[in-house]
């Protein structure tokens, strides 16, 4: 058996080899750019339906101001809430027996 002599790939050899480099590289990333769509329109339609199944909470004034003020609600700074307002929300706790 004769050794076989190294033939370098001649112009139409390498342009065939970096076509098809070419081909696996854009097949690849319109395969990411497809995977990455579909993980984004299921993640909007999980929060639509999250967002239509809660339900709407209709809070007075007086509800909102409390809950947007921590620091009145444990008592370090005073309420925002006039002192009518606070009087008529708390009421005095109930009597045992009389």
């Amino acid at each position: 058996m004769a050794p076989q002599h190294y033939t370098p790939p001649n112009a139409r050899e390498m342009r065939a080899y970096a076509v098809q480099r070419l081909q696996a590289g854009l097949f690849g990333l319109s395969a990411i750019v497809l995977i990455v769509g579909l993980a984004n329109i299921i993640k909007d339609r999980a929060r639509l339906n999250e967002d239509g199944l809660r339900p709407v909470a209709v809070a007075s004034p007086e509800a909102a101001t409390k809950a947007n003020d921590p620091l009145a609600d444990i008592g370090v700074v005073p309420s925002a809430m006039s002192n009518d307002a606070a009087s008529a929300t708390t009421a005095p706790p109930p009597r045992n027996g009389n």
